[in-house]
């Protein structure tokens, strides 16, 4: 048997920019990427904290250092640059997998995007 676990998660980041014309995604900073432990086309859920919304799309990378989360393509409607959300990503595996299985787990600051010390 395979359960859903959550493999990544970055906490209370600030949409930076929100593209309607654009084909889709999420665009977010290479270096919260990497310590977030996400790779670029793969299946987030998105929950907006101030209104509620809550989505799925993928991944592409944005400028390392930049602090950039930007949503594109028709789900820019459900989310105002400001607005602080969650950004998680599941994985697959057996109940004995998931029992030592560590999620990662990161708190940027809020304002910056930025990964804190």
């Amino acid at each position: 048997m395979q359960i859903e676990i959550l493999k990544s998660k970055l906490h209370r980041v600030a949409i930076t920019e929100a593209n309607l014309h654009y084909i889709g995604s999420i665009t977010i900073d290479e270096d919260l990427m990497d310590a977030a432990n996400l790779l670029e086309h793969e299946k987030v859920t998105i929950a907006d904290i101030n209104n509620g919304e809550r989505f799925d799309t993928y991944v592409i990378k944005g400028k390392r250092g930049s602090g950039t989360i930007g949503i594109n393509g028709a789900a820019a409607h459900k989310v105002n640059v400001g607005d602080l959300v969650i950004i998680m990503s599941y994985a697959s595996m057996t109940p004995e997998e998931a029992r030592v299985f560590k999620p990662s787990v990161i708190f940027p600051d809020s304002q910056t995007n930025k990964i804190l010390p």
